[in-house]
């Protein structure tokens, strides 16, 4: 497996370097995004020090689990130390606010590694 190496004082992020992201699961029948306040959600989720990509996924087809999964809305950053700092942050405080306004509880909250390879890295007879 290759592992790109990547300076920190960069704005890009190799594959397969190591970042940690917060992942909001949405629970429940209603749609989050249509809720008034989703906008002030994002905009003060955006203004989190440190936040280095977003990525929205709607949910098109639950295969397995227990607890249905509507949409998944996820938060990424450099160091579990940048993402604490930035759910710690005014910003960051606000957004969890709204988050629990907006739905109603009805989510669940996880901080997770992430890795990523493009599929020509981990097979090289992939062009």
């Amino acid at each position: 497996m290759q592992v790109c190496q990547v300076d920190h004082n960069t704005e890009g992020v190799g594959y397969n370097f190591p970042m940690h992201k917060l992942v909001i699961l949405f629970h429940g029948a209603s749609d989050p995004t249509l809720n008034p306040r989703w906008p002030q959600f994002l905009h003060q989720a955006e203004q989190m020090p440190g936040l280095r990509r977003e990525a929205h996924c709607r949910v098109e087809q639950m295969l397995y689990g227990s607890q249905p999964v509507r949409l998944l809305h996820e938060l990424y950053f450099d160091s579990l130390a940048d993402l604490q700092a930035g759910m710690a942050s005014p910003a960051g405080v606000a957004a969890g606010r709204l988050l629990q306004e907006i739905s109603a509880g009805q989510f669940s909250l996880l901080i997770a590694e992430h890795r990523q390879d493009e599929a020509h890295n981990l097979r090289p007879s992939i062009k």
